[in-house]
């Protein structure tokens, strides 16, 4: 598989996993909880974009021959 249908499926699992602990979290009247569990989903999902573009203009910069 390659890589980015396997970082779609991460992010794509993060998402759901966090939508059923957010649900599971409102329904039991957690909503302050519910609210920081959505956050540190994003944060981790955010991280992940955040290191694969530092990944990307380390090749550009490779290709390129920048310094």
């Amino acid at each position: 598989m390659s890589d980015g249908v396997e970082i779609i499926f991460k992010i794509a699992g993060i998402g759901i996993l966090t939508a059923v602990i957010n649900n599971i979290l409102e329904k039991s009247d957690k909503k302050e909880i519910a609210t920081l569990t959505t956050i540190a989903g994003l944060l981790i999902v955010f991280a992940m974009v955040v290191s694969m573009m530092s990944g990307l203009f380390k090749e550009l910069k490779t290709i390129f021959n920048l310094y």
